[in-house]
């Protein structure tokens, strides 16, 4: 790691002096407050000890004594403001008017604010296809009224952007055997927030297909309001729907709403994401012959959570079908109100429900309540421990009800580990770090909108708990049901998330937080380590020289990884039993270096989950392997020197 020994701070006599008087105005009149904001930080001298930046330093002196040179990566996240911006807008926090500043306080300390983006509006009625597409848009009446067949395509759209925000109104309503299809939309991205509004309504015939739709997405945010409402025949398909996606959310509400014979399937649906929420309300409300099937719908996800709110309810005909239905998920929370409630003639069967590893909850609140007709309801291995209230007595079926007791543990029998794709390169045997190794790189690459620490003063004054998340919302204009309001709402529950069995947790918004946490869980004598860059990501890589830190003895480290947020936020824990290494990697044809990579190897697995990646890639099980993974860009870890 490249690290640059900071000068001594000498500020002279007629800088000091200005930054004194700067001062002054600032805490005497708020008029001028406004203007100094627009003063460039060039103005000042290098360094000015009044500066956020100047503070770190200063704090690093006194809480880290080994005196050796401080990390150019720490420092440059330190907050660009200047000693006037810090002092107005600390200010502004202290009397909790930064909601009125917000432009002015998001663009001077580098946070990012814009998770809802107002994007470009686009109308056609031609067929369209968009390949590589980047640009964030609203489709207003796209393809309203298309007959006679047709294709809109969108593939590779959105991919990998921060914060793509892509809105479809109106779109394809009213056509006629028109189809949409949707391919690798929005994948590998960050923040992606799409919204469906009378998608399709009154349509007749078609189809809609979504295949690796928003797909290794970082809080991915979809809404579906009244899509595909009275349409006749319009069949729909999810395949690979949102797969290893983290900390989103997914609401349909009116789907299909007075449709007739409109099917729709969803298969790996949300498989291998971590805490998605999914809301079903008044789907497939008042609709004909509706025709729904979730095939491995939540598989290997952690901890997902559905809502189904009267789902189907004064429907006739319908055949709904949940197989394989959150498989080998970790845990997870499934709620069912007013199910069915007053249809007619109903199927719906539940063939292996919720074989989650660990015991969810799942509650049936009104299910099936005033069903009338040959309304027939099945249950196949369904675990054990559910809630079942006002359901119908009539023409329900419970076979092999609770087989699958929770009390086995976490490894039930006969369920087998799902072999889904993970990324090469991501998980390794310690054993590869050896020069001359040739191994796979993974994709370090940090995909997160770039952002700085607030200033200590600063942070400290902003609301940060789930019991004043109406402020934190307030502050950053974070109206109901978008982007940011998701996003603000999910940090906070990860960072207020029970820490695991011997894990010690913290977030921290400033750097001097972050030096506290590290100090307190290694001691003063710590250094802070990353990989250089992100040079061989995605590719193959040599192995150069290796280093074992502190003599590649068993030891604990402090990881910190990045969260989502207006301003940079870390998740920092404790990781106990681990092994760090610093590698030179160089490109396999000519073997020069290109990159100095920081692994980490935990060699305590005992209390991962069976169906952690790391497995899955590498084999064995929990506590009989160690795991071995890549600092990724931004990402970092302390250790004792």
């Amino acid at each position: 790691m490249r690290t640059t020994k900071m000068p001594p701070l000498r500020p002279n006599i007629t800088a000091t002096m200005a930054a004194t008087t700067i001062l002054f105005f600032v805490l005497s009149s708020s008029s001028v407050l406004l203007q100094l904001l627009s003063v460039s930080a060039s103005k000042e001298i290098t360094i000015n000890p009044f500066s956020p930046k100047a503070a770190l330093i200063r704090y690093w002196n006194n809480h880290i004594t080994n005196g050796l040179p401080k990390s150019d990566f720490l420092l440059s996240k330190a907050s660009p403001l200047t000693a006037s911006q810090s002092a107005f807008l600390t200010k502004l926090a202290s009397r909790n008017s930064l909601s009125a500043h917000l432009d002015i306080f998001c663009s001077s300390a580098n946070l990012f604010c814009s998770f809802d983006s107002a994007g470009l509006n686009a109308t056609s009625s031609r067929d369209a296809n968009f390949a590589l597409y980047t640009s964030n848009r609203r489709f207003s009446n796209y393809g309203t009224s298309r007959q006679g067949g047709g294709v809109d395509s969108f593939k590779n759209y959105s991919t990998g952007l921060n914060s793509a925000s892509d809105s479809f109104l109106k779109y394809s309503q009213q056509s006629n055997r028109h189809n949409e299809v949707f391919t690798n939309y929005a994948t590998d991205g960050n923040v992606a927030n799409a919204s469906f509004g009378n998608y399709g309504s009154r349509s007749t015939a078609g189809f809609g297909d979504f295949k690796n739709y928003q797909n290794r997405v970082n809080v991915p945010g979809l809404r579906f309001t009244t899509y595909d409402s009275a349409s006749n025949g319009h069949k729909l398909g999810f395949s690979s729907y949102s797969d290893d996606t983290n900390a989103g959310s997914q609401s349909f509400t009116s789907y299909a709403k007075k449709g007739n014979r409109a099917p729709d399937q969803f298969t790996s649906y949300g498989k291998g994401s971590n805490i998605v929420d999914s809301t079903f309300t008044g789907y497939g409300e008042l609709s004909q012959g509706a025709n729904d099937s979730f095939t491995s719908y939540g598989s290997t996800a952690n901890n997902p959570h559905d809502d189904f709110k009267s789902y189907g309810t004064g429907g006739s005909s319908a055949a709904e079908s949940f197989s394989n239905y959150r498989d080998a998920a970790n845990v997870g929370e499934d709620s069912f109100q007013s199910y069915l409630r007053n249809s007619n003639s109903a199927k719906v069967n539940f063939n292996n429900y919720g074989k989650t590893f660990n015991p969810s909850n799942d509650t049936f609140k009104e299910y099936g309540k005033g069903a009338k007709g040959a309304t027939t309801v099945g249950f196949k291995s369904y675990t054990s421990d559910r809630t079942f209230k006002d359901y119908s007595k009539n023409g329900v079926s419970f076979s092999a009800y609770n087989n699958n007791n929770a009390s086995s543990g976490p490894h039930h029998g006969g369920m087998s580990v799902n072999k889904r794709n993970v990324e090469p390169g991501r998980f390794f045997r310690e054993s590869m770090l050896r020069q001359g190794s040739v191994m796979v790189m993974p994709d370090i690459v940090d995909k997160m909108p770039r952002r700085s620490f607030l200033p200590r003063a600063i942070a400290v004054k902003l609301p940060f708990s789930s019991s004043r998340l109406e402020e934190v919302k307030e502050i950053f204009h974070a109206a109901g049901n978008s982007t940011a309001e998701m996003v603000i709402e999910s940090a906070v529950a990860e960072c207020e998330r029970a820490a695991s069995a011997g894990e010690v947790k913290r977030c921290v918004g400033s750097a001097e937080d972050m030096i506290d946490f590290a100090v307190a869980v290694l001691g003063s004598d710590v250094a802070v380590r990353t990989t250089e860059n992100v040079k061989g990501s995605k590719g193959e890589v040599m192995i150069g020289s290796v280093r074992g830190i502190d003599g590649g003895r068993v030891t604990e480290s402090v990881s910190c990884h990045q969260s989502l947020y207006p301003y940079l936020l870390y998740y920092c824990h404790s990781v106990p039993k681990v092994r760090v290494y610093e590698a030179d990697i160089a490109d396999v044809e000519s073997r020069e270096k290109i990159n100095a990579g920081v692994a980490i190897c935990h060699l305590d697995t005992s209390a991962w989950s069976p169906e952690h990646g790391a497995f899955v890639a590498l084999g064995s099980g929990p506590g009989e392997i160690e795991v071995c993974h890549w600092i990724f860009e931004n990402d970092m870890t302390w250790t004792r020197v």
